[in-house]
């Protein structure tokens, strides 16, 4: 029972450790953001289409802050509430108007400008600083939102009849799609069996180029390079026997030329023949006849 008692109370202790560790840190943060903002009063002499809670506050197009609230002064004021970065470099001469995202998107408050020598935003009453935002500034945005809204009712009114073929175009496109989505699907199907067989042949032709042991078609090249080699010595030979063939014929040819008796009588009666001709004088030629004066 004892033992029991401990463990409540160490559990209840170290709960009570994590519950101060939370709030410290919450109280941590949230006292670091109350030093690191400060409110800001936007004074708008005029509409402020588009500007919500939770709106930004940029400036020279980066965020420092965000609105807080928006309420009527009057019928003709609108007063904002934001809170700011106490580091943004905010003067009296700050320009105050308002930027959109899109035409449809959330108004922000923007704030652009000032002299580094000018004086502080002044305070208000209660000691909030408070900057007015320029009507003509406003009214520029304004007659360009409306401007930009004109242009594209107008181009849309030019192009009326075209936008309404465009659209019934569509409206038939989309028509015979759903007529014949049985033979889109039935082309399709078409196309992937065309896709399956050519994955099959390119499968086929990667396993004759390749495969584990170089592939069927490497191994009928090797083949064939080896079958032409070993011609390319048998014929080399063959050549060099015609070669020794056609030098002993050329060498018996030309004996033959020399001493054709050799075939005749042999090696050994090839002499007397020879020395026979050789005795025996040869007469001398004929004189040419003269021929007869007439």
């Amino acid at each position: 029972m004892e033992t029991r008692a401990n463990f409540v109370l160490i559990g209840s202790f170290t709960l009570a450790v994590i519950a101060a560790a939370f709030g410290f840190v919450l109280w941590f943060q949230s006292l670091h953001t109350t030093k690191a903002r400060s409110p800001l009063r936007i004074i708008f002499e005029g509409p402020a289409a588009g500007l919500r809670n939770g709106g930004s506050v940029n400036f020279n197009g980066i965020r420092i802050g965000e609105v807080m609230s928006v309420k009527l002064d009057n019928p003709r004021r609108v007063v904002a509430l934001a809170m700011v970065e106490n580091n943004a470099p905010l003067r009296k001469d700050t320009l105050v108007g308002l930027e959109f995202q899109g035409l449809t998107g959330v108004a922000a408050i923007s704030l652009k400008g000032g002299e580094e020598a000018a004086p502080a935003v002044p305070l208000d009453e209660d000691g909030v600083p408070v900057l007015t935002a320029d009507p003509n500034a406003l009214q520029d945005v304004t007659e360009a939102i409306r401007g930009t809204l004109q242009n594209i009712n107008r181009v849309v009114a030019d192009n009326q009849q075209a936008v309404k073929n465009s659209l019934h175009n569509l409206e038939t496109f989309t028509s015979s799609l759903a007529r014949n989505a049985q033979k889109i699907d039935d082309v399709m199907l078409k196309v992937d069996g065309v896709m399956g067989k050519a994955d099959s042949l390119m499968l086929g032709l990667n396993t004759l180029a390749g495969g584990k042991d170089g592939g069927e078609l490497f191994l009928t090249v090797k083949s064939i390079r080896e079958l032409a080699e070993d011609f390319d010595k048998r014929s080399g030979a063959l050549m060099a026997d015609g070669r020794r063939t056609l030098g002993d014929i050329s060498r018996a040819v030309n004996n033959l030329d020399r001493n054709p008796t050799r075939l005749l009588f042999g090696a050994g009666n090839s002499s007397t023949p020879a020395a026979a001709s050789a005795s025996t004088p040869t007469p001398p030629p004929a004189a040419p006849a003269t021929p007869r004066r007439q």
